[in-house]
């Protein structure tokens, strides 16, 4: 059997880690909390909730997901699978099975759980990310003939595949980074739809104009150097 791990990069999340945590499937080996230097009870309540609680103090969220690479890298169960979800209940973690399903049937290297409109709680996503989202994909299909239809935080990818892709953002480019480096690596990947609802608290990137306008430099300009490579 597969083994799976979560990443849940975590940054004041105090509110709704707790009820992530509860909805987790029991495929799931092991759940890494990182984290990302809260100023709340984010780590208490996702300790308590049953996960491995990991601190990263470099604001970012690849930083925490780069943390939580690290450890399962060097863990002496390595998983097979990792999959990346929020901290902020916006995922239903419960549709996990389902994210990591082409993986474990298809033999997919990666898949991306696009939040498809006719699946979205109204107002969950506001209108930069829908815009973003669209300009984003698009830009990837023109240039490069990706068929992405989303940027959604809520993905799984083998560990051999993700090793090879020498992850480095830090920030807001990273989901982006993977999605363009999986199709320079030729990886095999597809999308499976997945529902989305209006988070628990407010976003540090979409619900700020500081935070849109640096994920969308972030971006486009993730796509833009890889467009001249």
């Amino acid at each position: 059997m597969q083994r799976i791990a979560l990443i849940i990069p975590a940054f004041n999340e105090e509110k709704s880690i707790g009820n992530v945590l509860a909805d987790i499937p029991s495929v799931v080996a092991e759940t890494v909390v990182v984290d990302n230097n809260s100023s709340d009870g984010t780590a208490d309540v996702a300790r308590n909730g049953g996960a491995t609680v990991l601190y990263e103090p470099q604001k970012g969220y690849g930083y925490a997901c780069l943390k939580g690479i690290d450890y399962l890298s060097k863990t002496s169960r390595r998983p097979d699978i990792i999959v990346f979800m929020d901290g902020d209940y916006s995922d239903y973690p419960e549709e996990l099975p389902k994210v990591v399903a082409p993986i474990l049937e298809q033999g997919m290297d990666m898949v991306i759980g696009a939040r498809v409109k006719s699946l979205r709680e109204e107002g969950s996503m506001t209108p930069q990310q829908v815009f973003g989202n669209a300009l984003a994909t698009f830009l990837m299909k023109v240039l490069f003939g990706a068929n992405y239809t989303d940027l959604g935080p809520f993905r799984a990818i083998t560990f051999s595949a993700l090793e090879t892709l020498e992850m480095e953002d830090k920030t807001y480019g990273w989901t982006v980074e993977m999605q363009l480096k999986a199709i320079k690596k030729n990886l095999a990947y597809t999308e499976v739809p997945v529902r989305y609802r209006k988070r628990i608290g407010i976003s540090k990137v979409s619900g700020t104009v500081k935070g849109s306008i640096f994920a969308g430099i972030k971006i486009l300009g993730w796509i833009f150097k890889y467009s001249f490579k």
